[in-house]
């Protein structure tokens, strides 16, 4: 089902704190959902899983990222992106390493919201990860920026 909606923040933000209910945070107990929209239309949600190995735990953004490119493909976009978080935390953003995975399949139009007691935060990519990691190819002095071009 493709969506395009007038209210996909709102759409977006009750998938983001569906899927939150399912996230798997026995250590932690901090439960997040994210839920994203990609330029095809199509809505793909995740969850955090915690390990007792910590670093072995994924966070809800990047899930529901894999999540949509398993389904799309390596050429899916991102076009919005929810993250939610307890009832009872004011606002969580997404660590470094999810901003790193956002900005892989992230345009310069993509919105990263962050609701906030009744409310939420609406930022881009640069406005989180102002200086994002791009990959430079070897032998070469030309960066490789998401669509794997050279600039």
């Amino acid at each position: 089902m493709a969506y395009d909606s007038p209210n996909i923040k709102e759409i977006l933000i009750n998938k983001a704190k569906d899927a939150s209910k399912n996230a798997y945070a026995p250590h932690s107990k901090f439960k997040v959902g994210a839920a994203v929209l990609t330029e095809n239309g199509k809505i793909y949600t995740g969850c955090n899983v915690e390990n007792a190995s910590y670093g072995l735990t994924i966070c809800a953004e990047r899930n529901a990222i894999f999540s949509a490119v398993a389904h799309e493909g390596p050429h899916m976009r991102l076009k919005m992106i929810v993250v939610s978080t307890n009832p009872q935390v004011s606002l969580a953003s997404s660590c470094g390493a999810c901003r790193q995975v956002i900005s892989e399949f992230a345009s310069k139009d993509t919105r990263i919201i962050f609701p906030k007691e009744g409310d939420y935060i609406d930022v881009s990519l640069e406005e989180i990860l102002p200086l994002q990691f791009v990959f430079v190819a070897p032998f070469t002095e030309k960066a490789v920026h998401k669509n794997n071009s050279p600039s």
